[in-house]
């Protein structure tokens, strides 16, 4: 056989090998909160979960006690309605208690014993990581496997003590490291010099059903939360509600914005902080008939009729990583009113999807609500959302997740 023969063969016996071991089935552990767990991160859990597991064998560790009681802001932990995401039980088990660190060390051993190829962390606070840490530890201890941290955020919006050390423990257990921003990944370099990590953005929120009418959304809202909209103007800010969400300056600039444009204020959200100066500061403004509040957690199968109720989303964040609010609005096609602050600016393209304000600026804040509706630019930056988002999909950041794999 001729030399060229034989390389020709080794190349397609080498092609063969690289395409099986591409189509590989991996066990692939997710450790942090999902279903019945709610909030954004729970929900990217569970998109993950699904995406994941159209090529592999996917779990979920999950939590059964997420948060001791006392430190939780709001009402409760947990999703009120059902499960959109359709994870099996049985591939949702319940075992890591955050005040029991013993079932952190039995956590990991049970991990461990299933010998995955690949560990992946949700992590979004300091708060978590002696537990994960711990997890962690004891998987490496006893398989070899991969340990990826999906970090939602590194630094948490409000200090936290001894969050640096925290952070420092649990990130030496990591092979790898995927963030979602610009911001964090800044924030990531302060502690990791050396392991691989990956930058993509946040994908969107894809999970809430598809969109409806402007009109048939806003008889929903009617029918279920007596929120009466008609044919009027409508904002929304939506998620719950801190001072670092700066939602004052939003109410601050109303009036300025109420002499241009006749419209309503759409607040939906649970507050985690004291509700009184709120409604105290609409009240010294005069504004309380052009703001209407929904003050409580909206469950996933509600969430697209707000959005689509609404001309336009407004984030007057104060501070900020990324927000899967803005995920959510670009799925549904909605323009956007951000502060430039974390990632947000990263999301929004000014004058094209959106605008974007300095943070902590009514004023400024106010201009940009009326030049959205003296322009007429809903139909407009809707079509470039559209042709946007795109970039978003849950495909590209799985495929640069599994890089890392």
């Amino acid at each position: 056989m001729r030399i060229w023969e034989c390389e020709n063969l080794k190349t397609i016996f080498n092609s063969q090998i690289l395409k099986f071991s591409n189509s590989q089935i991996l066990k692939i552990v997710l450790v942090g909160p999902a279903y019945p767990y709610r909030g954004g991160i729970a929900q990217s859990q569970a998109i993950l979960f699904q995406h994941l597991s159209k090529d592999n064998d996917v779990s979920i560790v999950n939590f059964k006690r997420q948060y001791p009681g006392f430190l939780f802001p709001g009402k409760s932990q947990f999703e009120e309605g059902e499960d959109v995401f359709g994870i099996p039980t049985e591939k949702n088990k319940r075992l890591i208690d955050i005040l029991n660190p013993l079932s952190w060390i039995s956590t990991g051993i049970k991990i461990a014993k299933q010998k995955p190829d690949v560990v992946i962390f949700s992590y979004w606070m300091p708060f978590f990581a002696p537990c994960y840490a711990k997890i962690a530890f004891f998987i490496n201890r006893f398989c070899k496997t991969k340990i990826i941290l999906i970090c939602h955020n590194i630094l948490p919006h409000e200090k936290q003590p001894g969050q640096n050390l925290l952070t420092k423990i649990l990130f030496a257990q990591a092979d790898g490291f995927m963030v979602l921003s610009d911001s964090v990944e800044a924030d990531l370099k302060k502690f990791n010099k050396h392991k691989p990590y990956r930058n993509s953005p946040h994908p969107i929120y894809s999970s809430f059903g598809e969109a409806v009418d402007k009109s048939a959304a806003r008889e929903e809202l009617q029918k279920r939360y007596n929120v009466n909209l008609n044919d009027e103007k409508v904002i929304l800010f939506f998620g719950f509600i801190r001072k670092y969400k700066g939602l004052h300056y939003l109410l601050a600039s109303m009036p300025e914005v109420l002499k241009q444009q006749p419209l309503k204020l759409l607040v939906v959200g649970e507050y985690y902080e004291d509700e009184q100066p709120y409604k105290e500061q609409i009240e010294q403004l005069g504004i309380q008939d052009a703001v209407i509040h929904v003050s409580q957690y909206v469950p996933n199968e509600h969430i697209r009729y707000f959005f689509c109720a609404s001309d336009l989303v407004v984030q007057p964040y104060i501070s900020a990583t990324q927000s899967g609010i803005s995920q959510i609005a670009y799925f549904y096609n909605r323009p956007m009113i951000s502060t430039r602050v974390g990632a947000l600016s990263e999301v929004v393209i000014d004058g094209k999807t959106g605008f974007i304000v300095s943070p902590e600026n009514s004023t400024e804040l106010a201009a940009a609500i009326s030049r959205f509706y003296a322009n007429n630019l809903e139909e407009e930056f809707a079509r470039n959302i559209d042709q946007e988002k795109e970039k978003y999909s849950w495909d590209y950041f799985v495929a640069k997740l599994k890089e890392l794999f």
